[in-house]
């Protein structure tokens, strides 16, 4: 999931912040979760699928992982 998030948010060209912003949630937070120092929520994973206009499923599928 880690690698995933991070992966469709670079190439949809958004950055941390701007995915902060958008899933209402903290820059330190969405960086956690990328270098793997956090697990999200389900909620929290719901905002950011959201924000990134996938699904939760998406962010999960490390097999689609580039």
């Amino acid at each position: 999931m880690i690698t995933r998030l991070q992966t469709i948010r670079q190439q949809m060209g958004i950055s941390v912040a701007g995915l902060a912003k958008k899933a209402k949630v903290a820059c330190s937070y969405i960086y956690e979760i990328e270098q793997g120092t956090k697990s999200p929520t389900v909620r929290t994973l719901e905002k950011l699928a959201s924000a990134l206009g996938v699904s939760v499923a998406d962010l999960l599928d490390e097999d689609k992982a580039s």
